[in-house]
């Protein structure tokens, strides 16, 4: 192997199957060692789904669990202490999981855009439609992420922090797609400032800690969170269309580090597979292999809730194996 390509990393996305968290925190270790993370569960509630783990995080805010999704009030309710709850619960089998462990891991958590788009006001619609409500849960997510990765640092020292930003949402919010309570129209554009800003604010509260941004839906704004700072993007390989693999390019040469969806999921692929998919479009982009090989990471395209627990772990284990193939093309 050439000494200027280093090995190509391999990750998963955060949702698992499954209700029993010992054994998704076990297998994301055993499974994905070059960058473990802590597993999301939503077969277990909506108070362990993305939305409700991430209402467990945001500092200072109380959320109701209503038909219509999570909602703000005055106090938690019985729903939102069972999030905060089982997020205490998920820390100590971390905690008692990673007494041995040192080396990079990642949590994840659903991003300001995502929020906004997703959580209602007290008196109903969407977080969204209030610049004055979205700046609230910016600043709380913001502040929840920077008292979680304090506590993690206190509890298991020996972890490298990465925080991921899960933005399904981003690219609705940016084209204006998110209806109204009603269903009846949409809510109005977000500007490019106040989208970029908010993500900004987050990565700046978390000072030293780098940031990922998740998004598997089509349209992500490459360019915009590379300047607002963000570490890394992580997308879905089937959503990307010529001008994000510029925008991609400009930002690995840059210092973006891209993780790769390549691994679908919602059919079968092997290794091979995948590796071919990661590489054709990257040697267009025609990027020197060393800095590249530095700057990807092969991913499924999406979480993986939706799997059997023996077809996670395959898929975790057919990333991996692509990252090696991925990694030994590059140094030919």
């Amino acid at each position: 192997m050439s000494a200027e390509v280093v090995p190509v990393l391999s990750t998963g996305i955060g949702s698992w199957p499954g209700a029993d968290v010992e054994d998704a925190v076990k297998i994301a270790f055993a499974e994905a060692p070059d960058l473990p993370y802590l597993p999301e569960l939503p077969a277990r509630g909506p108070h362990a789904g993305l939305v409700g783990r991430s209402t467990a995080l945001l500092a200072g805010l109380a959320f109701d669990l209503q038909p219509a999704g999570w909602r703000l009030t005055d106090a938690s309710s019985r729903d939102h202490r069972a999030a905060r709850s089982t997020l205490r619960s998920d820390l100590d089998v971390l905690e008692e999981q990673a007494q041995d462990y040192a080396g990079p891991y990642k949590i994840s958590v659903a991003g300001p855009w995502t929020l906004a788009a997703t959580l209602e006001r007290p008196r109903g619609d969407r977080v969204l439609a209030d610049s004055g409500a979205r700046r609230e849960v910016v600043q709380s997510l913001a502040e929840g992420l920077s008292d979680l990765v304090t506590e993690l640092a206190r509890r298991l020292p020996g972890l490298d922090l990465r925080v991921q930003l899960d933005e399904p949402l981003l690219p609705a919010v940016m084209r204006g797609e998110v209806p109204t309570a009603s269903g009846f129209s949409r809510h109005r554009v977000v500007d490019l400032p106040a989208l970029s800003g908010a993500v900004e604010h987050v990565v700046e509260r978390l000072a030293g800690t780098p940031v990922v941004v998740h998004c598997c839906a089509a349209g992500a704004p490459v360019d915009l969170l590379r300047r607002a700072g963000v570490a890394a993007v992580s997308l879905d390989l089937d959503q990307l269309v010529p001008a994000d693999w510029d925008a991609l390019g400009t930002g690995v040469e840059q210092g973006l580090d891209l993780w790769l969806g390549a691994l679908p999921t919602d059919r079968a692929a092997g290794a091979d597979e995948v590796a071919r998919r990661t590489l054709a479009p990257l040697r267009a982009l025609g990027l020197e292999p060393g800095p590249l090989s530095e700057h990807l990471v092969l991913t499924p395209a999406c979480g993986l809730a939706g799997a059997t627990v023996r077809g996670a772990v395959q898929a975790l284990r057919t990333v991996r194996t692509a990252a090696g193939i991925v990694t030994d093309q590059l140094a030919d």
